[in-house]
């Protein structure tokens, strides 16, 4: 169906994940479990449902997974506004992920 190396979407979350585990490296230790993890979490799923999809061979299901990462891009971008409101991510790194994650979703 589709080779999952050559898809933008694919590669643009990949991306975004290797970002965001940057991002979260300057979080304090107590969130190591808590924030850090569920954002990193976050982030792997919406690269990761792409490439279940196209896994699956049909159109039906690759559907359904860009939908479930669609959700976690959601997610995502939920848990980085509640780190910048927790004064964990700056403003300027906040609006480039967001903006990451919007592109993902077009």
């Amino acid at each position: 169906m589709h080779n999952l190396k050559e898809l933008k979407i694919w590669q643009k979350a990949i991306d975004l994940s290797v970002d965001v585990y940057k991002a979260t490296t300057a979080y304090p230790p107590d969130e190591r479990f808590g924030l850090t993890n569920q954002i990193r979490r976050a982030a792997i799923s919406i690269s990761s449902n792409i490439a279940e999809g196209v896994g699956r061979n049909s159109k039906k299901d690759f559907c359904n997974f860009l939908s479930m990462a669609n959700g976690s891009a959601y997610e995502l971008q939920t848990q980085l506004i509640i780190s910048n409101k927790l004064n964990l991510l700056q403003d300027e790194l906040l609006n480039d992920l967001l903006k990451q994650i919007e592109e993902l979703q077009k």
